[in-house]
């Protein structure tokens, strides 16, 4: 495992659905190469059975995982911080050496889109994102 590994934070709110799912794609995809982490800003109790169904889909995994709260000496040590949607709202911490960016999510349920065809559509846009970070964090890897 690299020391020098960047390290990236992403945050929801609830730390149930769309951050796990960024954490457990960019772990699929990115491996050892990056130090990954989950949080939320007011951790549920569980984690969305539909974003599980989504991600194992997907060849990723929530194995283990649980919701978290966001931890302050971890922004500081984060390179990229990633605040999934509108909703969670996280500001800087003195001493933190990284930025924090937000990433508007697709939410497909204002088209009337639900269930797991919902979760599924949120999973690829945040697959996304999570590919174009690790191009950006990990260049030539």
């Amino acid at each position: 495992m690299p020391a020098d590994r960047p390290c990236v934070v992403f945050v929801c709110v609830k730390n149930a659905g769309k951050s796990q799912m960024a954490a457990a794609l960019a772990r699929r995809d990115a491996g050892e190469a990056l130090e990954i982490h989950s949080a939320g800003v007011r951790p549920g109790t569980e984690l969305n059975g539909l974003s599980r169904e989504s991600l194992e889909e997907a060849g990723a995994s929530v194995a283990g995982e649980y919701p978290k709260s966001l931890d302050p000496a971890l922004l500081r040590r984060a390179d990229r911080v990633v605040v999934l949607g509108r909703e969670a709202v996280v500001e800087p911490v003195e001493g933190m050496r990284g930025t924090i960016v937000t990433w508007d999510t697709d939410e497909p349920s204002i088209r009337g889109i639900d269930g797991i065809e919902r979760m599924r559509l949120v999973r690829d846009d945040i697959g996304r994102r999570v590919d174009a970070l690790i191009d950006e964090l990990l260049p030539g890897a």
